[in-house]
């Protein structure tokens, strides 16, 4: 039996046997119709049937041979069906002999097929980073280029229907785009200046200008598939477990097929117990379940590094998690405009054009209130160094920045209002127009997804943040978290995590930041952000929420749940029907056909295993539609 994980070449080797079985098979039939049609002539049907179990006897004795140089669970089927296909020959039973290992070929490569499908949506989304690129030169002009030979900084041109060659970030343009394969939302990103867009999104409209950030494996849908893929390399704890007793199984099985012959002087008892103690259904039963979540995790834009995580899941009670980038945006955004002035788009107007001429981080954050038509035509731009910058406008001199600046330019303000963040006024003619209020947004979903996660057990939580105590208070107050711990340093956060698990807790680690990774690697599962996310952060995680989504963490959870009572059935099945099997092998009532019996009930095992693991590939949550906030 071929490991979860397919090369080409062992594709191949699937394919070949496969041919031999054919072949055997029609050998197999031949001679049964010719001791059919002509009873006498048995040497004839013996010499076909014999040809028949050589065809088949090639690959299984290869296997077999390997198993025994290279021992591994789905070596023990190999070793055990090449055993009985030589006590089928010591007997003289060619029949048994032929039919036992075509049985045995076609039922695994049904279960290959079933492992291939899981690679073919890997390679489906591997086809994803491949893709043309038209690249704006430095004289202006547009060439077309694989996407593979972009380099960080290189500007692209994605028209309406063209893939997002690479992850970037926009220069011109408005569009929608399609990030389903990437993060798993259904609802299109709208990107315009200044946002980040993954590489692999279709553009629905709209003609955007890139510029660059990442491209091939560095890309987020290059993580993507890095992830997808060691993901599935890894063993299940339960398969670990099962590879330690592996050579006990195949001495108690050798000792129970010797006891069955000398009790009821049966080879085809002998053999049938052999057949039936192949423990194919109960290996693949991790694997299976571990590639079908894993799968259906990663349709919805959640990466888990390892299946061991994957089951660690289901067990969390309780939530460390940062602020920053995490429960809100991690930038600054307009939050309230206090003024008397009746035209509050004017206001953003005009500070969105003294915005644009500044780098300072407020500034920044205000120049995105207007459109680029929008913004005003100034001059004599003037920059104050830590106060904020006065331009000449058609209606006068105007200023945006800190109250000291309107004190240095003498013009009256009313009374600076209270508010925990930045605070910018905004002046035109030597008349005070506004303050405006900035902060850090608290994501929409925040309160919601945290709900969630409290209806599902963990409801321990604990907001953990470098921010000073007043934001975290608030922000608290705002998401429904009653455990705060402000001013952390990143060792702070380490041992208040190392704290919970020592209090007996399991906690989930949810952060984004470089402060976030020693928690995050210290948490029985940590959660990184990935559309904002430090590299360092998303390095340490196990897990790596690619939309950032919060109610994501609430599927991590069920899908972790669902996976588990899944594994637990296969479990039983693997376990209890061959159990079963063996049983009814070593007492002889499978019949004077055994043998070939046991091999048509193993293999419907393991297609019952494959099958309810597929189960789980239904497993769907879509968006959920955003709580209005009191």
């Amino acid at each position: 039996m071929s490991a979860p994980m397919l090369t080409s070449a062992e594709q191949r080797s699937a394919a070949r046997q496969l041919t031999l079985a054919m072949l055997a098979l029609g050998l197999l039939v031949l001679g049964l119709v010719w001791r059919w049609l002509a009873p006498d002539q048995t040497g004839v049907s013996q010499l076909l049937l014999g040809v028949a179990s050589l065809l088949v006897a090639v690959p299984v004795m290869r296997s077999a041979w390997y198993s025994l140089r290279f021992p591994s669970l789905h070596g023990i089927t190999d070793q055990l069906i090449a055993l009985a296909m030589l006590g089928a020959w010591a007997t003289g039973d060619l029949l048994t002999a032929a039919l036992l290992p075509i049985i045995m070929i076609f039922g695994h490569v049904l279960e290959e097929r079933s492992v291939i499908g899981s690679q073919e949506a890997i390679h489906a989304l591997g086809k994803l980073t491949r893709s043309h690129a038209r690249l704006v030169q430095a004289d202006g002009s547009i060439v077309e280029v694989d996407n593979g030979t972009l380099n960080t900084g290189d500007t692209v041109e994605v028209r309406a229907g063209d893939r997002v060659p690479a992850d970037g970030v926009v220069l011109s343009g408005q569009a929608s785009l399609d990030t389903a394969p990437i993060t798993g939302e259904s609802v299109p990103l709208e990107a315009s200046v200044g946002v980040q867009v993954f590489g692999g999104a279709i553009n629905l409209d709209g003609l955007l200008r890139l510029q660059v950030t990442r491209t091939g494996n560095e890309s987020t849908l290059g993580k993507v598939i890095a992830l997808m893929q060691n993901a599935e390399r890894s063993k299940p704890p339960i398969t670990r477990l099962l590879e330690r007793y592996a050579g006990s199984y195949m001495v108690l099985v050798l000792l129970l097929a010797a006891v069955t012959w000398f009790v009821t002087n049966d080879a085809q008892a002998m053999l049938a117990v052999l057949v039936a103690a192949c423990p194919c259904a109960l290996v693949l039963s991790a694997p299976a379940t571990a590639i079908a979540g894993i799968a259906v995790a990663a349709r919805h834009g959640i990466l888990i590094r390892s299946s061991a995580f994957l089951e660690e899941l289901a067990d969390l009670t309780s939530l460390v998690v940062d602020k920053t980038g995490t429960l809100t945006f991690g930038t600054l955004r307009l939050h309230s405009i206090e003024t008397s002035a009746p035209d509050r788009q004017v206001l953003l107007n005009l500070a969105a054009s003294l915005g644009s001429a500044s780098s300072h981080p407020v500034s920044r954050a205000l120049a995105g209130l207007a459109t680029q038509e929008q913004l005003l035509a100034l001059t004599d731009i003037r920059e104050r160094q830590g106060l904020g910058v006065v331009a000449q406008t058609g209606e006068g001199e105007a200023a945006l920045g800190r109250p000291e600046l309107f004190e240095q330019l003498g013009i009256v303000t009313p009374p600076v209002p209270k508010h925990d963040g930045p605070i910018a006024g905004l002046a035109l003619g030597g008349k005070f127009l506004a303050w405006l209020l900035l902060a850090d947004s608290v994501k929409p979903e925040a309160r919601q997804a945290l709900q969630e996660l409290r209806d599902l057990g963990l409801g321990r939580q604990l907001l953990l943040t470098g921010d000073r105590q007043s934001v975290a208070d608030s922000l608290a107050l705002d998401v429904g978290i009653s455990d705060v711990e402000a001013q952390a340093l990143p060792e702070d956060k380490l041992n208040r995590v190392l704290g919970e698990i020592g209090s007996g807790f399991r906690p989930m680690v949810v952060g984004d930041g470089i402060n976030d990774s020693l928690a995050l690697k210290a948490g029985v599962v940590g959660v990184a952000m990935g559309a904002g996310g430090a590299d360092i952060a998303l390095a340490s995680a196990d897990v790596v929420l690619i939309g950032s989504d919060l109610r994501r963490l609430g599927t991590c959870v069920r899908l972790s749940r669902q996976c588990r009572q899944t594994l637990q059935v296969n479990v039983i099945i693997g376990l209890g029907w061959t159990l079963a099997i063996v049983v009814f092998a070593a007492f002889g009532w499978l019949g004077a056909a055994g043998a070939m019996i046991a091999a048509v009930l193993h293999n419907l095992s393991t297609l019952l295993v494959l099958g309810n693991a597929g189960r789980l590939l239904r497993f769907q949550e879509p968006l959920l539609k955003l709580e209005e906030k009191s």
